[in-house]
């Protein structure tokens, strides 16, 4: 009945005028551009794996092109992890700057002029109502304590999350409320960044401080949670700091930045993700980017991306952030396989919310945005 349900499934998907099946990726241009949509009226549970452990790793500020073509400045990522699983050709950022589409990641929340610019004031958010999907009118940047997270949903359903930001320290560390952001410049022995750390942007994570703590921790504890399945969190959400992610190009501390960085620091923690027990028993990776280069370089979008109530282009010069492409992997995804379906960072926190069961927060509500179906669990059933 099973396998039944499933050639129903590939048959949707072909019918919506996709793919079941991922391409081959010889080509370093790329498949023509298609078009794809989980199955209406499908169970999620006939296209979704029993995925128990999610790991999400950002860089930053780099598009489809320098990533991930034959050229790439980070051999180990675009290559060796690249033929390990499905590269969506045709994922796409939601904002620029960096912060807004962080934020897109866990709440589905569109960005206001303070987010897409950073917030360097760490300021409250004055909220004057709730308009569709979800989205909390007004201006700032740490959103009201009811705002609904990616993280609440997890708790409340019985998950277990944590967020690792390299260098952060001090567990829980931000801003003071209504002060200068005193991380958007690296210092040498401090790379941390509170803008590529959605969490700090919550009333509802920041407001409680142990528990804040217990969830939002340095990059180093993740080593000790991989060591078992137990240990390891249903939702593991990784930054590395200002010169690991790509941001510095060069970084403070001499070291390249760039892709050159980014993948030096992938060679010493993908392998320790991908032979941890939780990663080989049921596990996801996607790696990403935030955004592409920046709004002049490009600002397009994806998936009929709207704007929110609080600022009309999500991109500045335009409706998205980018195409960045992304990367998942999975012992339920064909290794070195393509995707050429449209997705964006809203698709991504939608995918996440699928595999747990969990309803849809503010852009992932859409019934057109696309949620990760068979063209990404390629190798599901098998």
């Amino acid at each position: 009945m099973r396998f039944i349900v499933r050639l129903v499934v590939a048959v949707t998907l072909l019918v919506l005028g996709g793919s079941a099946v991922a391409f081959s990726s010889a080509d370093t241009t790329g498949p023509q551009p298609l078009s794809q949509a989980a199955p209406p009226g499908v169970p999620i549970s006939d296209y979704v794996p029993p995925i128990g452990h999610v790991f999400v790793i950002n860089i930053e500020n780099k598009d489809y092109e320098k990533t991930w073509e034959n050229d790439s400045a980070a051999p180990y990522l675009s290559g060796t992890l690249r033929k390990k699983g499905v590269l969506l050709y045709n994922y796409f950022g939601t904002a620029h700057e960096s912060l807004g589409n962080y934020l897109a990641q866990i709440s589905g929340q569109a960005p206001d002029p303070e987010i897409q610019g950073d917030c360097q004031v760490y300021r409250d958010f004055t909220s004057t109502g709730v308009q569709d999907p979800g989205q909390y009118v007004g201006q700032g940047c740490v959103f009201p304590a009811e705002t609904p997270t990616l993280a609440g949903q997890l708790d409340n359903a019985g998950f277990t999350w944590r967020g690792y930001m390299q260098d952060m320290k001090q567990p829980c560390r931000h801003p003071v409320l209504n002060g200068p952001d005193d991380t958007q410049q690296a210092k040498v022995g401090d790379e941390y960044a509170t803008r590529h750390d959605p969490f700090m942007y919550f009333h509802s994570i920041i407001d409680r401080p142990q528990y804040c703590a217990d969830h939002v921790v340095d990059l180093t504890q993740l080593q000790t949670d991989l060591k078992s399945e137990t240990t390891t969190r249903n939702l593991s959400f990784i930054t590395p700091d200002l010169c690991s992610d790509g941001h510095d190009s060069p970084c403070v501390d001499g070291r390249p930045g760039g892709l050159a960085s980014i993948d030096a620091w992938m060679k010493v923690w993908i392998p320790r993700i991908l032979g941890s027990a939780a990663y080989k028993d049921n596990g996801l990776l996607v790696i990403t980017a935030d955004e592409s280069d920046g709004p002049q370089s490009d600002s397009s979008a994806c998936c009929n991306e709207k704007a929110g109530p609080n600022s009309p282009q999500p991109g500045i010069n335009g409706m998205g952030g980018g195409r960045v492409g992304a990367l998942v992997l999975s012992r339920w995804v064909q290794p070195n396989t393509w995707s050429t379906t449209p997705y964006n960072h809203y698709s991504l926190l939608a995918s996440i919310e699928d595999i747990f069961r969990l309803p849809y927060l503010g852009f992932a509500q859409p019934a057109d945005l696309n949620h990760f179906a068979l063209d990404v669990y390629n190798g599901y059933n098998n």
